[in-house]
């Protein structure tokens, strides 16, 4: 069995949404936004899906905080804001799912073209 040749079937999966509706779902450009971020490109990346930047930037900090909070013996370092988080998150979802199908929708502008 050949993983490389089943990860890229994975990674480059049609959305069925996209397929079925013309439209964008909440996720479209998440893979191609990890993409981007892991090769450093960071405007790209959040191009294709702010969430996916956002994401690396909470996690980092609650690990970090939390590691700091434990090894200082100081519980009051760790943010630890998990459900402010996670509303601000759903929100930059929202926001994005609604700006690039508005944007397809009614300006006819794509703005996740395919990846290169």
């Amino acid at each position: 069995m050949n993983w490389r040749v089943i990860l890229h079937g994975i990674l480059h999966m049609p959305c069925l949404f996209h397929a079925l509706t013309g439209f964008y779902c909440p996720g479209c450009g998440g893979t191609r936004a990890l993409r981007y971020l892991l090769q450093g490109q960071i405007g790209l990346s959040v191009q294709y899906h702010p969430l996916v930047l956002y994401g690396v930037v909470v996690f980092t900090a609650e690990v970090v905080s939390a590691v700091i909070a434990r090894v200082m013996r100081r519980p009051d370092y760790y943010i630890g804001h998990e459900n402010l988080f996670l509303y601000i998150g759903v929100g930059i979802v929202l926001v994005n799912w609604i700006w690039k199908n508005v944007m397809l929708g009614v300006f006819g502008i794509d703005l996740l073209p395919a990846a290169l």
